[in-house]
């Protein structure tokens, strides 16, 4: 399987101007061959290959005074912004089709110049990982790296991302061997997974606290979005105030990324079987509850676990989303929990059997049956 490592780069004051050319003109490249698509679409001529967009606007573009300056950057790079428009395309097409899974694509759009920015170096590219440890690309030369582990292979690509707060990171494709844990006791190990707001999830015998980790920056947020909003448009103040807000939200998504990472990790390491709710987490960002959806990242955490199940050895399992787990008496088996808005406030019930119930354990206990079942009987996961 295929896994991506990404690391912090250090590129010199030269390097990132040479780094900013690059942005810039993957970014041309691939507007310019979009335009041409576009272009060809709306009059009806034959659609450009992409043999004829290279030709056009990297080797012939070259030689024109206008574009000239594309010669600055290795030719890789402005031909995998090419590949990127194929791919854009072939996506868009695909879920037209409705023969590739997940939400619906749009076609591609022009890019802008926003504050993340990113470009690809394949094998092509010869890059390189140097002796003393640095990372060798071309035409802008041997920028450092801070190396936090090993990679396990030879990389087949390495994209190299400056995010909104001015840091830069190399991100490694790598091809890697499944790690299958040693197996444990399924009935005791197995845990269903109940999803939520107020308790991040509640698992078997445990629950993992909410972070909140958005909440918790709100006051700095505030502060700091209130200081750019009076800043002077095309000030250095502003910039300023700009990078200081992106670097809070860039802490805000390092804490949540890093919460999620080790908790599904535990999570997979002491579980033989793992039964999650499928959530309609896209639904739930619209509601009044919104803020506190995205706080949360449901959807990241799912796919996260899911993932290192596969890689680890783990059975896996979705649980329909329209499955009353909070409504149902594990005991007995009746539909009579709290249900509606409303409901939501009750964290305790008895049965009309006798029952006495926590919500969210009851949820829990019901979803690890329903996944077992789904993976006895052969059903397909939500």
């Amino acid at each position: 399987m295929q896994l991506r490592y990404q690391f912090r780069v250090y590129p010199s004051a030269p390097q990132r101007t040479k780094l900013a050319k690059a942005f810039g003109c993957a970014r041309v490249v691939f507007n310019d061959a979009l335009r041409a698509r576009q272009d060809a679409y709306n009059s009806g001529a034959k659609r450009p290959t992409a043999a004829e967009l290279s030709k056009r606007f990297i080797t012939e573009a070259k030689k024109t005074k206008e574009r000239n300056w594309l010669d600055d950057v290795s030719a890789v790079v402005l031909q995998q912004s090419l590949r990127d428009l194929e791919t854009a395309y072939s996506n868009f097409f695909a879920s037209k089709k409705g023969t590739r899974s997940g939400p619906k694509t749009g076609p591609p759009t022009f890019k802008k110049k926003t504050s993340r920015q990113a470009v690809r170096f394949t094998r092509n590219a010869r890059f390189a990982i140097t002796a003393d440890g640095r990372l060798r690309l071309p035409k802008i030369g041997d920028v450092k790296v801070r190396w936090s582990r090993t990679l396990p292979s030879e990389p087949s690509s390495v994209t190299v991302i400056k995010d909104a707060s001015g840091r830069y990171f190399c991100s490694f494709v790598v091809e890697t061997e499944d790690k299958p844990l040693p197996e444990l006791d399924l009935d005791e190990t197995e845990t269903g997974i109940d999803l939520g707001l107020s308790t991040y999830a509640v698992l078997r015998g445990r629950k993992i606290t909410a972070p909140k980790f958005f909440r918790r920056a709100e006051r700095k947020l505030k502060r700091a979005q209130r200081k750019l909003s009076r800043a002077q448009k095309g000030s250095k103040n502003r910039r300023k105030a700009k990078l200081a807000l992106a670097e809070v939200h860039a802490r805000v998504a390092d804490q949540r990324r890093d919460f999620i990472e080790q908790h599904t990790t535990r999570i997979a390491s002491e579980s033989q079987a793992v039964y999650l709710e499928d959530l309609n987490v896209k639904g739930m960002g619209k509601g009044r509850r919104a803020r506190s959806v995205r706080d949360q990242s449901l959807g990241r955490f799912a796919r996260t676990l899911e993932a290192k199940c596969a890689r680890y050895g783990r059975g896996f399992a979705k649980v329909d989303r329209w499955f009353p787990s909070t409504q149902l008496c594990s005991a007995c088996g009746s539909i009579e929990g709290p249900k509606g808005l409303e409901g939501l406030k009750v964290r305790l019930w008895t049965c009309s059997c006798g029952a006495a119930h926590d919500r969210d354990e009851n949820a829990e206990l019901n979803i690890r049956r329903e996944g077992r079942s789904i993976v006895a009987e052969g059903r397909p996961d939500t």
